[in-house]
């Protein structure tokens, strides 16, 4: 005699719930990631960058404007074309204590003449930001960069403005006041 006892078939329903319900909490998954990594992307890392601020104080005789501006949306290449050894660290740790975001020194290219005269080169676009450099270093002049990057490596890295330090300003200490008529 067979004693055992008849088994139950289990509709195959639950299983196809099972595993559509694990296809739609993974699609979700994925859509909730793409969703937080697509927010990340958007910050450009800056964090919260103050606008500029202007203010004008007029009298009788003259008026004054002063202008703060967003030091740390940028970053700032600094190379020596000084021939003054540590000259670029050096006014790279001043502009740091000014909030500037300033990428470890370097020196200009071999074939970069010693300069009398820092200048100031920005990446395309980038004008603005090299205009507030220069007011910083006492309204050096700023122009566009070369094809041909002057720095020992060719390169600026992140960096918008390279500033192309030179005599006048190596082993400097930077002005106090800001020339905003750069």
């Amino acid at each position: 005699m067979n004693t055992q006892m008849p088994r139950r078939v289990r509709p195959s329903g639950g299983q196809n719930f099972n595993s559509t319900l694990s296809i739609v909490v993974a699609v979700v998954a994925v859509l909730i990631g793409f969703l937080i990594l697509q927010d990340l992307s958007a910050d450009d890392g800056s964090g919260s960058a103050q606008p500029d601020k202007t203010t004008t104080t007029t009298t009788a005789e003259n008026t004054t404007t002063t202008t703060a501006v967003a030091t740390n949306g940028f970053k700032i290449q600094v190379a020596n074309a000084s021939g003054v050894a540590q000259s670029a660290a050096k006014l790279g740790q001043q502009l740091l204590a000014r909030g500037f975001l300033v990428q470890p020194a370097k020196n200009a290219s071999d074939a970069t003449a010693k300069q009398t005269v820092t200048k100031v080169l920005f990446v395309a676009g980038h004008e603005a930001e090299a205009q507030v450099v220069s007011a910083v270093l006492g309204g050096k002049p700023v122009e566009a960069m070369p094809a041909v990057i002057p720095t020992e490596d060719g390169s600026v890295g992140e960096a918008w403005v390279l500033i192309m330090l030179g005599t006048d300003l190596a082993g400097q200490t930077l002005p106090t006041t800001v020339n905003t008529n750069a």
